[in-house]
């Protein structure tokens, strides 16, 4: 008999309770009371469990009524839930939004976006993934990821992709306080860079196989993960690149120093981030919103003085 329970029966169980009697129930669904005393009997009957004391002026649930409230919430809940998903969907809308970012890309920028998201898109499940080089281009291009927050790789073009330019974030190098280049008061040559070891952040992916951007000494250590890379650098193990954002308040307290390289801008390298995509796939509602969010907080902060 339990097959037979519908959601008709589940939903007037519910009002009754939100509303304190079958009355009130019936003026909340639009029916006669009549109608609600037996849609909730029927519902007692099939699954041979009373729901409610009628013994008193109003109904009043039993202890096996309390427990069963929540599953009966919980089926209507996830009845709509499905309706509305469904609805989405066929309007166009992604099932679930799979994105991955650069990790050099501020992640400030991106909890703000994703709590946003969470708030416009309730429905639709953000999974995001934070690599770095190729490795950050190789979910978008093997289908794992529809959108890709990601840097420009120089010499390396991917004609399956569609880029959207974001904006730009400047990379300096720097060294501990105490480290010897930081003593420097010109500019330092790249031969003196040569004779310390410079920490580089490495690919996980094959796609940047011998190849290297911006590696100068022949002592090298290649770390797969930045905020390791960050720590070796404020324990004066080397020198070596970072984002501004991820170092400006070790900069400002002295913690970590700018180096002033020969033939690198004074202000740093720009890096350019854009949103990639596949070209035969381009992004629906939810990852064009995603887009535009990160593009617009980005203006933002270029605005502040």
């Amino acid at each position: 008999m339990l097959d037979g329970v519908s959601l008709d029966q589940l939903r007037t169980f519910i009002a009754a309770v939100d509303e304190g009697s079958f009355s009130a129930a019936a003026r909340k669904l639009n029916r006669v009371q009549s109608a609600v005393s037996g849609w909730v009997s029927g519902l007692e009957e099939q699954i041979g469990v009373v729901l409610f004391d009628r013994s008193g002026r109003f109904p009043k649930l039993t202890a096996e009524g309390v427990l069963l409230l929540a599953d009966a919430r919980n089926i209507v809940s996830g009845v709509d839930t499905l309706k509305a998903r469904a609805k989405l969907m066929a309007a166009g809308q992604e099932t679930e939004l799979s994105v991955v970012v650069d990790v050099f890309f501020p992640t400030a920028l991106v909890s703000a976006a994703a709590k946003a998201f969470a708030s416009q898109f309730p429905l639709t499940p953000l999974r995001l993934f934070v690599e770095g080089l190729g490795a950050a281009y190789q979910p978008v291009l093997d289908g794992r990821c529809s959108l890709g927050i990601l840097s420009t790789l120089p010499a390396l073009t991917f004609p399956s992709l569609v880029s959207e330019r974001l904006g730009e974030l400047p990379l300096v190098s720097v060294a501990a306080a105490n480290h010897p280049l930081a003593a420097w008061a010109d500019r330092i040559p790249r031969s003196e860079l040569a004779k310390h070891v410079q920490l580089v952040l490495t690919d996980r992916s094959d796609l940047m196989a011998g190849r290297d951007y911006g590696v100068v000494s022949p002592s090298t250590w290649r770390l797969a993960d930045l905020s390791t890379k960050y720590a070796f650098l404020k324990d004066c193990v080397g020198w070596g690149g970072m984002p501004l954002h991820m170092v400006e308040k070790d900069i400002a307290d002295g913690t970590l120093v700018v180096l002033d390289v020969d033939d690198m801008p004074r202000t740093g390298f720009m890096l350019t981030m854009s949103a990639y995509h596949p070209a035969s796939e381009p992004p629906g509602p939810a990852g064009r919103w995603f887009m535009d969010h990160l593009k617009r907080s980005w203006e933002y902060l270029r605005e502040l003085p």
